[in-house]
């Protein structure tokens, strides 16, 4: 009797990250033939557009957050690994681990993300942190709660002034988002909660570099935007370049000649700049791909690169381009549904590769721009083959709203968040305020 041929090999498909990129490419390898590998340095998923709601406690971690073992449980060909990719070995197709463990791959999915930058002035980053990780959310809600703790202790005005002014650098969707928000926790959320001080009279400030905010949207938006955070109480200085920030505060720099000012803040957040993850310098190294000026890889039309098939590079780590029919190539934006349709790309190509057929260069489909100010305030620019659909105010607050509720992962989350958002929406209280670690840096300063 003749003995049973051996199955060939499954092919190995090694995803770092599980950010949105990470995310659908492994949820689009699914049923493949194939065993996925799966790691990432933190043990859960972020749906980063509501991670400013975290940092201005308005939501808890968990609503925003699910582990990613739970997300792939009734998904046998995967298996998570918690570990941070430190080097790619393109030629004997490994990656080594921060703790010197070798993963090999068949195939590899690049999806590290971004992260913080300073344009040079990595030591602002202890005076001014930015908004990607929960760890920054939390570090952020802390100096920001502390904040009012440390004006209510305080005597001299000067001092309190201080305390009590808080600034965002970057006009961004992020910093435009933070700022309307830290604007309604001042307003809305602590009045009553005080003696000594009064939390609404404290100074919200939003630095942009640029002629206006929300650069990315269309003219009528963005002025819609601005004068919507002005109603909020928010200062709005455009045209308006930091060239220094300390723990005191920080020096701006006007566009035209006028003179420069310094704005005294104990609390700032910094979402003025990206970067690559580090770890696209390194694959570029290794395979002489090139990067751009934020270190993204640059990739062929069907996201892998040069001379490496087997190798695919998504979301922000990704200097993608757009190749729609009859149409000139237009770099894809870093913003999480461009993420999710480069890990469907990458899965569909690998499978493509197995099955010896060509593969397809990346298709970005716009649905266009959104971004929320406060309550009851938002901006949308919605792109539909009937053409575009721009409103702003509590309408276009509404659609941002469910849009985002849809999007989040599980049941659970979607349910927490409309329970909160619907609690906060009519109370105006904010009830994920609990901070510890009370460093000293964020209590008031003793007299001299």
């Amino acid at each position: 009797m003749a003995e049973p041929a051996n199955p060939a090999p499954r092919a190995r498909v090694l995803i770092v990250g599980c950010g949105f990129g990470g995310l659908e490419a492994a949820r689009a390898l699914r049923d493949a033939p194939v065993d996925i590998t799966l790691v990432d340095r933190a043990n859960h998923h972020l749906f980063q557009p509501l991670l400013y709601q975290v940092a201005t406690a308005g939501l808890s971690a968990p609503a925003i957050a699910a582990p990613v073992r739970f997300l792939f449980r009734n998904q046998p060909n995967v298996t998570s690994l918690l570990g941070e990719v430190v080097a790619i070995d393109a030629g004997r197709r490994e990656a080594r681990l921060k703790d010197g463990i070798t993963l090999p791959y068949d195939h590899l999915v690049v999806a590290a993300g971004a992260t913080h930058s300073y344009f040079g002035n990595d030591d602002w980053a202890v005076h001014a942190p930015g908004l990607k990780t929960l760890d920054d959310a939390f570090e952020i809600r802390r100096r920001l709660l502390l904040a009012f703790e440390a004006a209510e202790k305080e005597d001299d005005p000067a001092r309190r002034g201080a305390w009590l002014t808080f600034v965002v650098i970057g006009a961004g969707p992020t910093g435009v988002e933070m700022a309307g928000t830290m604007s309604e926790v001042a307003r809305k959320t602590l009045p009553g909660e005080f003696r000594r001080i009064d939390p609404s009279s404290a100074r919200n400030v939003l630095v942009e570099g640029g002629p206006r905010v929300l650069q990315a949207m269309p003219e009528s938006l963005s002025a819609s935007a601005l004068r919507q955070l002005e109603a909020l109480g928010v200062e709005v200085k455009l045209n308006a370049s930091v060239v220094a920030i300390d723990g005191n505060g920080l020096e701006v720099h006007p566009a035209g000649g006028a003179a420069p000012y310094r704005i005294a803040a104990k609390c700032i957040v910094w979402a003025a700049g990206v970067a690559a993850s580090p770890l696209g310098r390194q694959l570029a190294q290794a395979t002489g791909a090139g990067t751009d000026r934020a270190g993204r890889v640059r990739v062929l039309p069907d996201l892998s690169l040069a001379g490496h098939p087997e190798i695919s590079v998504v979301g922000d780590l990704a200097a993608a381009q757009s190749h729609a029919p009859r149409r000139e190539p237009r770099p894809v934006p870093g913003v999480s549904p461009a993420a999710k349709q480069m890990g469907k790309t990458a899965a569909a190509n690998i499978l493509r590769r197995l099955r010896g057929e060509p593969t397809q260069a990346f298709r970005y489909r716009d649905y266009g721009n959104l971004a929320t100010i406060g309550r009851n305030s938002a901006v949308v620019d919605l792109a539909s083959p009937l053409g575009n659909f721009r409103f702003s105010g509590m309408p276009a607050w509404l659609f941002w709203l469910f849009a985002h509720i849809y999007f989040l992962i599980g049941f659970r989350n979607r349910f927490v968040v409309l329970f909160d958002w619907a609690s906060a929406y009519w109370s105006a209280q904010r009830y994920a305020r609990v901070v510890t670690d009370i460093a000293p840096e964020q209590q008031s300063p003793k007299p001299p």
